[in-house]
Order: structure tokens, then sequence, then C-alpha cells
């Protein structure tokens, strides 16, 4: 990772935003509460990790991520819950971090599977706003909230609980959610991991390239399955076909929704 030129504050081990409420979003003259740049190599991990709220990304211009928040409470005090920067060798995380939960381990932002987050009776929403270099995964996090990855140029995994997730990228993505639709257009004709869609409640759309090799399987369980590649029915509720030359799984599961597999150019 290339070195950073960001705006901070120590804070317990991480980087905390330093606050600039008198700043503007990108471009769209919307006050924001904090922000962080960076210049980033490809094969770079940026990750934001959300609780309440959305999380938007866009390609960047550069070599220069930029992620910026703004924080909203209903009833809470915003100031209850901060985000914290965490640089390591893989990349950046950031995280919404809130007060921890008494009788629970102390919240950590931290990468991967080293996050722990556990809120109660906080109504804080943080939302992001994320510009990411080509070349640099990214990884979109959050529980109640939508996530958007617009025309990236890199890889895209996103995820939420509450929400919908929209992705369009020229690499390759995976979404889950629980409650929401996903909306995904991926590139790359030879993935090199499995690529999963999956929802409980909402439709799932994924639009790959022509010329994709991989293993394609289609549920809905009380939906319908339409595919602009050829499948074929077996068992019953779960269609399977061989894209190209095959390779990779490509998963698109539902239960209450449609599952639709499109073909891109």
């Amino acid at each position: 990772m290339k070195t950073t030129n960001a705006l901070w504050i120590a804070a317990a081990g991480a980087i905390a935003f330093a606050g600039c409420s008198d700043s503007t979003g990108p471009g769209d003259g919307t006050p924001i509460d904090g922000e962080w740049r960076g210049s980033m190599d490809a094969g770079d991990v940026l990750e934001i990790r959300g609780v309440n709220g959305s999380i938007l990304a866009s390609a960047a211009a550069g070599a220069e991520a930029v992620v910026s928040y703004t924080k909203d409470g209903n009833g809470d005090d915003p100031d209850l819950v901060i985000v914290e920067v965490v640089e390591h060798a893989g990349g950046v995380t950031i995280c919404a971090v809130y007060p921890d939960v008494p009788g629970q381990p102390a919240n950590v932002c931290a990468p991967g599977s080293e996050y722990r987050m556990s809120t109660q009776d906080i109504d804080v929403e943080v939302s992001f706003t994320v510009t990411v270099p080509a070349g640099v995964t990214f990884v979109g996090r959050t529980i109640n909230g939508s996530v958007v990855g617009d025309d990236l140029e890199s890889n895209a995994f996103v995820s939420t609980v509450n929400g919908s997730l929209t992705v369009s990228t020229t690499q390759l993505a995976d979404a889950t959610t629980v409650n929401g639709s996903i909306n995904a257009a991926i590139g790359g004709t030879n993935p090199d991991r499995d690529l999963l869609f999956t929802t409980v409640n909402g439709t799932v759309t994924v639009t790959v390239p022509d010329a994709i090799n991989a293993q394609a399987r289609l549920t809905a369980v009380n939906g319908n399955v339409s595919s602009a590649f050829p499948l074929t029915e077996s068992p019953a509720g779960v269609w399977t076909g061989t894209l190209g030359s095959g390779g990779r799984l490509l998963s698109l599961t539902t239960v209450n929704g449609d599952a639709v597999l499109r073909r891109g150019s």
C-alpha cells in the first residue's frame, strides 16, 4: 500500500477520522462529518464495515481512494458512534464503531474475520461514500442499509441483512443479503473463485459476460427462474448448466423472489 494522505486523529490503537462538518461530499454539496484519503495499490483491499446506514461506492479517477461519511441519530447522539481507520498490510479497513455492549466482548475494527461489533438500542446511522481505485478490491458490509458499487474496475464483495445490493464492475463480485433484492453486472470470463448471489426475500438478477466459463446454479424456492443461457432443472427447483467450458460456481439463490441470469456483451 502506498503512503497515505489523510485527515485523522489517533484513537485507541487505530485511527479515527478527523471531524470536518463544514466539508462537502464528492461534488454534490452534501455536508460530511469526516473524510479519509489514501493512495492505494492494485491488489489492496478497501473494506468498509457499517451497522446502520448505506454504503455507496464508485470508481476513482486515479490511485487515490476517498472515504467520507455522515452520521445521523433520530434520538441518540451521533457522537456515540465513531469511525475508525485501520491500515494493515493488505489495505485499509474503515468501521463505524458503536459503544460496547455490557456482557459482550469489546467491539473491534479490524480486517476480515477479526472484526467484531455488537450494538444495543443505538439508532445512529453512519452512511459512507467511497471512491475505489482500479484494481483495489472493494468490500462493503453493513447490517441495516443498502450497498451500491457503481461502475467499478475492481472486485467487489458486498453484504447486508436488511437492504438491497447493487453492483456493476468490470471484474468479479458476489453479494449476500436477507431482506432485499440483488442486481449485479460483472466482468471477467474466467472467475478464480465461486461467485455467490444470495437472498431470502427478494429477486436476484445477475448479468455476466457472454463468454464466461462457469458452472451455473439457479434456485428460486417461491419464484421463477429465468436464464439467457441453457439450463436444465435437476433436481426439482434447481437449474444448472455449464457456461462456456465450465469452471467455478456461479450461484443465484433466493427463497421468496425470482432468480434471473442475463447475458452481457
